[in-house]
């Protein structure tokens, strides 16, 4: 029932995770609906997505699942019925960790490779996503960049290495297309990356809720704080919109915390 969605996903070259959220959202939707797609109207989505609103689903997931139907109904089948507007999301500030919290951090990780995760995610601001993709031909050490292949979007981006990984990578003593992060197994999970991450941050201390995009938020903020330029920044991390880099103005508040008081001046 799903087929031509499906394929009409991956030959928009969409990421694995894409395909798998739009065609669970889908089936999600037909379930409740209990009508085939060409039956379905206007007043089933909105039904829908009251019914997930109802639920009190996160902001973020309702979008997301109207974004899924928006796709089907709208784009494959030009049926032009997802006219329900999203729901706001809240606005909340990212968490980010002090420069001293990062070493503390590293330091409590119990593996050279956790350590080296942990470092490169917050050096290089890369998506846990894109860390784990990387082998070893991803990377230019003697420029001290590297290339994320296919990133969020289906796009190609350069990335900064920190000398300092850049030297620990050069050690490792692996194939050029083998990935950098794997195990027995296979290339290393997004789960057990956070498992690495927050199993570090709670020997460490950090009373924060720590995940592996902290440290790409923690990465964007220092680099702000640093003077970079905010284009820049929105370069390194692979974002669309300089809107959505601009909510690292409001976090890092260095200069706003040497601000005195009139009351003390």
């Amino acid at each position: 029932m799903l087929n031509e969605l499906e394929a009409e996903i991956r030959l928009r070259g969409f990421s694995q995770n894409t395909v798998d959220s739009y065609m669970l959202h889908n089936q999600q939707f037909l379930n409740f609906s209990k009508k085939t797609p060409d039956q379905i109207e206007e007043a089933d989505i909105k039904a829908y997505l009251g019914h997930l609103l109802g639920q009190k689903q996160a902001p973020s997931s309702v979008a997301l699942a109207r974004a899924a139907l928006k796709f089907h109904y709208d784009t494959v089948l030009d049926k032009k019925i997802v006219t329900a507007k999203p729901p706001k999301r809240r606005k909340s500030l990212p968490t980010v960790l002090s420069r001293d919290e990062i070493g503390s951090l590293v330091r409590a990780a119990r593996t050279r490779k956790s350590k080296l995760l942990i470092k490169l995610l917050y050096s290089s601001g890369l998506r846990v996503s894109e860390a784990l993709s990387l082998k070893m031909s991803d990377f230019d050490l003697e420029q001290n960049v590297g290339w994320v292949r296919g990133g969020k979007g289906g796009k190609d981006r350069m990335f900064i290495i920190s000398r300092k990984v850049g030297d620990e990578v050069s050690k490792l003593k692996k194939e050029p297309h083998e990935h950098v992060f794997s195990t027995k197994n296979g290339p290393l999970t997004p789960r057990n990356a956070q498992k690495i991450v927050s199993t570090a941050a709670k020997n460490a201390g950090v009373h924060k809720k720590v995940t592996p995009h902290t440290l790409r938020h923690s990465f964007a903020t220092h680099l702000l704080q640093n003077g970079v330029d905010l284009r820049k920044i929105q370069e390194l991390l692979g974002h669309s919109n300089l809107q959505t880099t601009q909510i690292y103005t409001s976090v890092s508040n260095e200069e706003l915390k040497a601000v005195q008081s009139p009351l003390d001046a």
